[in-house]
């Protein structure tokens, strides 16, 4: 699906994460990230508002772009989209530590619209299946590039895992248990040869 407001949001999104670069061995630039979950998600919605989501998705959380301006730019539904799948990191003028804004976004989540759902699935699925692909038989760097506690990282995925199995009917699901299932693989992998405990 090809559209206007789609257009702005690939517009809006180039410049709003220029100069930044997707974390990995290979830093690609960040819109790469963004341009392969609105892919993801229109192979499994016609919404337009998804979609225009999925190109905005981080725009709240890595860059100076506020609500209000997403709002005003793409509207109400949009807004939601994106406020639903962006992790907060303060919550009631306090710094949340990392397991508690992945716990925070899973609890967004769990209420959120059906669209929001769908990126979020697209948006785990295009991380996860990088993070095999990239770091598969170099799992120093995987440890390197995306230092913390593994049992804390499989947990939160597990946990958004319920969720989403829980709440989507969308067929993005069989796609997202697929990948995830690699990815559990990989983790069981990482500690095997790093000796951490999973």
């Amino acid at each position: 699906m090809y559209s206007y407001r789609i257009e702005q949001a690939i517009r809006a999104a180039a410049l709003l994460h220029e100069g930044q670069k997707r974390r990995g061995k290979v830093p690609l630039p960040y819109v790469t990230h963004l341009a392969a979950v609105a892919w993801i998600v229109s192979d499994y919605t016609n919404s337009e508002d998804a979609i225009v989501s999925a190109w905005l998705h981080d725009t709240l959380e890595d860059t100076e772009y506020t609500t209000e301006e997403l709002e005003e730019d793409f509207g109400r539904e949009v807004k939601k989209i994106v406020e639903t799948v962006t992790e907060p990191k303060v919550k009631d003028d306090k710094k949340l530590t990392w397991a508690e804004s992945k716990e925070a976004y899973n609890e967004q989540l769990k209420t959120g619209p059906d669209e929001a759902l769908i990126l979020a699935a697209a948006d785990k699925i295009h991380n996860m299946r990088s993070i095999v692909e990239e770091y598969h038989g170099n799992h120093k760097a995987f440890l390197k590039d995306f230092p913390g506690d593994l049992n804390e990282r499989a947990l939160r995925y597990q946990n958004l895992s319920n969720i989403l199995n829980r709440r989507l009917t969308n067929d993005i699901i069989a796609e997202f248990n697929h990948v995830y299932t690699e990815y559990k693989n990989f983790l069981s992998h990482v500690k095997k040869n790093s000796e951490v405990k999973i």
